[in-house]
């Protein structure tokens, strides 16, 4: 953790909505005049997507499982390297993975391919981060340590794997099968590096869909947020939280323990930036002035 530098991580598996939280922490950003270097989990994948092809072909010839979600097809040492040297002097490189024909024109590479590796933004704010392993930890490294504030993105397995499979398949080109077998052989890892980051966070937003899901391979459709509730789960540690103005802000909201807001889905953006604003205006004050503990941060 740093005083001068911090960290902000949104930690969660592929399709668990992450990028829902990165819009409302972009617009509590925008009305902090925090000016934030941006960093995309999929940056430290180890392989290209043609080479990611080959390496799970391979696995299964021997086998064995390789997924996104473990240590062969990332980079953790170098995800630590960054946090590292981004929380002692505010400089690092980056890079991007391109996913889809969109996000590669501009770049005029192949999706599923890297841009080259160039340095962060000097003299920002803090470092924002948003992937699968914002709070990882394994017997070599450990991310989750550099990190000042960890939030988990953690819907119920099944609706995550519902968000997966209509997102790989409409928006990134991926046919059902396909998603279904990445799914199955991630399975391991997911388990092994995935679940264990979220007992680490300081704040965890679990989406809870109140429709159907027992077959999540036969879903066609999102759930909606209205047709969902969302848990969060506050590290007990916390102690700035104001639970009485959460609860009357926030229309049919209730406390489910002493730790644990529920909220209706059609809400979930409301409590993130009711909730996320002032943490993260928490980590510009001791910021400002160095030295200053924040009580929340173990």
């Amino acid at each position: 953790m740093s005083v001068k530098h911090p960290i902000i991580a949104i930690t969660g598996s592929s399709g668990a909505g992450t990028t829902t939280t990165t819009n409302a922490i972009r617009h509590i950003f925008r009305n902090l005049n925090i000016d934030a270097a941006y960093v995309g989990g999929d940056s430290f994948h180890r392989f290209t997507r043609p080479e990611m092809e080959v390496e799970i072909r391979k696995a299964q010839e021997q086998g064995r499982h390789i997924s996104y979600f473990g240590p062969k097809a990332n980079d953790f040492a170098l995800l630590e390297t960054l946090f590292q040297q981004y929380g002692d002097d505010g400089s690092g490189k980056f890079r991007q993975y391109l996913h889809t024909f969109d996000d590669a024109v501009p770049f005029n590479q192949m999706p599923g391919t890297f841009t080259p590796w160039q340095e962060l933004p000097a003299n920002t704010d803090l470092l924002f981060y948003e992937g699968l392993h914002g709070g990882v930890k394994t017997e070599d490294i450990d991310v989750a340590k550099h990190v000042d504030l960890l939030v988990g993105m953690v819907p119920i397995v099944n609706l995550e794997w519902i968000q997966k499979i209509v997102r790989d398949t409409t928006d990134r080109g991926h046919s059902r099968e396909a998603v279904m077998s990445s799914i199955v052989r991630g399975l391991d890892d997911y388990f092994h590096y995935i679940t264990p980051q979220f007992s680490r966070t300081h704040v965890n937003f679990q989406r809870v869909p109140t429709v159907d899901t027992s077959n999540p391979f036969s879903a066609r459709e999102i759930p909606t947020q209205d047709e969902s509730f969302v848990v969060v789960r506050f590290r007990r540690e916390m102690k700035n939280v104001n639970f009485p103005y959460l609860l009357q802000m926030i229309d049919g909201s209730f406390m489910s323990r002493i730790n644990t807001l529920v909220v209706p889905g059609g809400k979930m953006g409301l409590a993130m930036e009711l909730i996320l604003t002032p943490l993260i205006e928490d980590l510009m004050k001791r910021k400002q002035k160095r030295g200053y503990q924040m009580d929340w941060v173990q």
